[in-house]
């Protein structure tokens, strides 16, 4: 433990240990009638302190927690180290290469958790550290006790960041959030992991409203996350690439509504009893072979319990599937499943539309393919998109030659628009 009294010049608002316990010094100076510098802290643990930063009737500090401060002798502390003596001893990291404009190219991810219970100091002028944070992707701040407008007032110095991790901090001000409009941002996963599946999670109690079109979410395994929300009852997930075992995107509706039982709208449609009732005992059916596979009773496999956190609850509900009720996927009918796609030429206005009945496993390349017979035009210049009367005005772009039309959740009636180079 240190014993030298000297206490830095910026003292306050430093950080400091004691033992195992961590601080922020909020005061330095003499407390009367006893000699001596005394240091003001206010702890990480507010059960370790004493008061709220007044002794004998004086405020000396303040506090967030009426018994987080206490008064104690610089003896008694250790003064930790700042920001670039921790990165050059935990990263190895020369000081001077930190500062440097040209190293800001190294720094894609940051953790300021690897020592945990950090306290920043943010800095003044946020713009004069942007050079230096201009392509970290990831980065965690977990337990710094930030709140949510320092993390919006920092935000600026991280324009290329796409990982952000805020476990245990002082965002208490989303606690009130009801509505949250996530589309076309990009979004492939949502994780809550706080809570076990099943479980409901203590992040967004008060949303009710959640829109996530037009994302690249393709896992069955996000819309469980959502079931962690306490308080979801309106969903809006269209234009993803969440596909069932039968490609019908009905069934894919289905097991959203089965899988989240809050719901009360999905899509902009209510969901009357009678389709929440079918969509439950459907799904029991469909999985019910897994359920039995896995243990089947109350206690199936823990695999099983995180694809399907709902389905004890819902063998609850109307009871568990007869043999002869199970439901074995098979292929979709390909009759079931052609699409009337109308092909057009947004730069060739003279050329007709074509129309052509396509099966939704038809893979983009072989779609290609048939366009160059039409077209004469080589398919790797072939540049393909794709319009819906459902969200009319916005063209999402087929990327991929390997992939379904399915996978791009293209519908009977959707138009594709060709262009070449």
């Amino acid at each position: 433990m240190r014993v030298d009294q000297t206490v830095p010049a910026d003292a306050v608002g430093r950080r400091v240990s004691c033992g195992d316990e961590r601080a922020t010094v909020r005061f330095v100076g003499p407390v009367p009638p006893t000699a001596g510098l005394w240091l003001g802290v206010e702890w990480d643990n507010p059960e370790r302190g004493k008061h709220d930063g007044s002794h004998d009737g004086v405020q000396y500090f303040t506090c967030r927690h009426p018994k987080g401060g206490s008064l104690v002798r610089p003896a008694k502390v250790s003064f930790g180290v700042d920001y670039l003596t921790a990165v050059q001893r935990v990263y190895q990291i020369n000081s001077e290469e930190v500062l440097t404009e040209g190293s800001s190219e190294s720094v894609k991810w940051l953790a300021l958790n690897e020592r945990s219970n950090n306290r920043l100091c943010l800095p003044s002028d946020i713009s004069a550290h942007c050079q230096a944070f201009s392509s970290l992707r990831v980065l965690a701040l977990n337990s710094c006790d930030l709140t949510w407008q320092q993390i919006l007032e920092c935000a600026p110095m991280w324009p290329q960041l796409e990982d952000l991790c805020l476990e245990e901090n002082n965002i208490t001000e989303l606690q009130r959030l009801e509505k949250m409009t996530l589309s076309q941002t990009g979004l492939s996963d949502i994780r809550f992991d706080d809570a076990a599946p099943g479980s409901q999670t203590a992040m967004f109690p008060a949303l009710t409203n959640l829109n996530l079109d037009n994302n690249n979410i393709t896992e069955w395994r996000v819309v469980d996350e959502l079931g962690k929300l306490s308080s979801l009852v309106h969903l809006s997930c269209r234009r993803n690439r969440l596909v069932s075992s039968d490609g019908n995107h009905k069934t894919a509706n289905q097991l959203l509504i089965a899988k989240l039982g809050g719901l009360v709208s999905l899509n902009g449609s209510e969901i009357n009893p009678e389709d929440r009732r079918g969509a439950e005992l459907d799904y029991i059916k469909m999985f019910g072979e897994e359920w039995l596979k896995a243990g089947g009773g109350s206690q199936p496999s823990s695999e099983f319990i995180c694809q399907h956190p709902r389905y004890l609850s819902l063998i609850d509900k109307y009871g568990a599937p007869e043999e002869g009720e199970l439901k074995k996927p098979e292929p979709f009918a390909l009759k079931n499943q052609l699409l009337k796609i109308t092909f057009v030429f947004p730069d060739d206005p003279e050329r007709k539309p074509i129309e052509k009945k396509l099966p939704a496993s038809m893979v983009v390349q072989k779609v290609k393919g048939l366009l160059y017979r039409q077209l004469k035009v080589p398919a790797a210049d072939l540049k393909l998109s794709y319009t819906s009367l459902k969200m009319v005005g916005t063209e999402f772009e087929i990327d991929s030659d390997l992939k379904t039309l399915q996978f791009y959740s293209i519908e009977d009636g959707d138009q594709v628009l060709v262009r070449w180079s």
